[in-house]
């Protein structure tokens, strides 16, 4: 029989679990616990890292084993630059290409952001976020573009995900969006790309209060 299903519902569940935080960056993964709590072989285990190994999100360290990736001040600075370059291009031709359908599930996704961060509910706030983001991709109607846009999305997700937890950035990070969704819907792509290289790029104290809440989640762990 087949291990592909399993493969495939172990890389998922796996892929969850690191952008979720449940494994935080640096973290070592275990395959024979994994293999465990999946009820599965040590096979699609290790199938399932070596995807995630090609996705990024892990790395294998000779002798040592397999670790959520985790990357020093200068290549996470480097990451996030080519992120908000990526992201600025799917805004820019969504706001030339985005269909009525589409621009009405961002405006949809984009109210639901602004009812999370008046609560100040972090993890749903950082979910819908996630599909704020995912719905602009797909307005690019660019296949290759969008895929590129998701894997580098998911690398950097737990990174994203600390960001939330630095003080007001949840009310910031909405009225960032505000800008992209009022350029989209003006069709204004030089604005909106602007806007959301402005969302995403970490420099100067952003990148600062990222890595305090890197050290912080570090102590934590």
């Amino acid at each position: 029989m087949s291990t592909l299903p399993n493969v495939v519902r172990i890389r998922e569940a796996l892929e969850n679990a690191i952008v979720d935080g449940r494994f935080a960056p640096g973290a070592k993964l275990d395959p024979e616990a994994l293999a465990r709590e999946f009820d599965v072989s040590r096979t699609p285990i290790r199938e399932a890292l070596q995807q995630l190994e090609a996705s990024g999100l892990v790395r294998v360290a000779a002798k040592r084993g397999t670790f959520v990736s985790e990357w020093s001040p200068e290549e996470l600075a480097e990451r996030f630059e080519m992120m908000a370059e990526v992201e600025a291009s799917c805004a820019r031709l969504a706001a030339r290409r985005i269909t009525d359908t589409e621009l009405a599930e961002l405006e949809a996704l984009h109210a639901s952001c602004h009812r999370l961060a008046e609560a100040g509910d972090i993890d749903a706030y950082y979910a819908e976020n996630s599909a704020f983001h995912h719905c602009l991709y797909r307005a690019t109607h660019n296949a290759f573009l969008a895929r590129e846009a998701g894997r580098l999305h998911a690398m950097l997700q737990p990174y994203r995900r600390m960001q939330l937890q630095v003080r007001n950035r949840l009310g910031r990070s909405f009225d960032e969006h505000e800008a992209v969704v009022r350029a989209i819907r003006a069709g204004d792509d030089a604005a909106a790309g602007e806007a959301m290289r402005d969302h995403v790029v970490v420099q100067g104290d952003r990148f600062h209060d990222l890595l305090a809440a890197l050290r912080q989640a570090r102590r934590a762990g």
